[in-house]
């Protein structure tokens, strides 16, 4: 279960939020407050996963609770104002919820954040390897694997290449895409697809980068991979289709 509280000023936006989280299985409710200096202390007590938060607030904004506590836990800022979007990211939010907020679109930061923190708990949970030394006169091997950016700053997850099936763009984020397991990292497209091997990934539209080892079936203009089918843009296509004929 993720623990969560809602902080808002106006207690009906609080309990909007509060009846929100009741409808989610794997959520939990362990408070809303209007203060905000209250629910600091419930964040410094360990007793919170996930803060939904207002930015505009008397005692203290969003953003100065952030600086305080956005380390300790997940953040998804709720507000009416859409020109604070771009300094939460820079604190590394989870979502940025405009009200009035429909359900659906919460529901879609809620997996967003319990996927970012199930990710964390698997970071934890790796042992950790001592490095080796490396032997003299060897070679050095090019590597299998690269660090992507985590959900904070100093926080990089290691990802082996044979792993990923492809990667997808977002708006204001990436996901790359495991067997059973999806990692999202705060980078642009662009600055990934320059970390990756070519071969075997391969750039087939502006939102997607796939693995051509893991390809099993296209189609005219779109990748299979499994039961996933991915677009090849028109800037893409004739390069992408030219190397599958050179591999016929």
């Amino acid at each position: 279960m993720i623990r969560c509280i809602a902080v808002d000023d106006e207690a009906y936006a609080a309990n909007i939020i509060a009846d929100y989280i009741s409808k989610v299985p794997f959520l939990e409710l362990v408070g809303k407050t209007t203060s905000p200096i209250e629910a600091i202390n419930w964040v410094q007590e360990g007793k919170v996963d996930l803060v939904f938060l207002d930015i505009q607030m008397p005692e203290l904004t969003g953003m100065q609770f952030l600086k305080i506590c956005g380390s300790k836990c997940k953040v998804i800022l709720t507000t009416a104002y859409p020109e604070y979007a771009l300094e939460g990211y820079e604190h590394d939010v989870v979502d940025y919820l405009l009200k009035p907020i429909p359900f659906d679109r919460f529901f879609k930061a809620v997996h967003k954040a319990q996927s970012m923190l199930q990710q964390q708990e698997t970071v934890k949970a790796a042992p950790a390897v001592p490095p080796q030394p490396a032997e003299q006169g060897m070679a050095s091997a090019a590597p299998d694997y690269m660090f992507v950016k985590g959900e904070s700053k100093n926080k990089f997850l290691k990802v082996a290449y044979s792993d990923i099936l492809y990667v997808e763009g977002l708006k204001n984020y990436v996901s790359l895409y495991l067997p059973g397991q999806r990692l999202v990292t705060y980078q642009s497209l662009t600055d990934l697809a320059e970390q990756l091997p070519q071969p075997p990934f391969y750039r087939v539209h502006r939102s997607y980068i796939i693995s051509i080892d893991k390809v099993s079936m296209v189609d005219g203009n779109t990748v299979y991979i499994g039961e996933k089918e991915i677009p090849v843009g028109e800037t893409y296509r004739d390069g992408f289709l030219n190397m599958i004929r050179e591999k016929h």
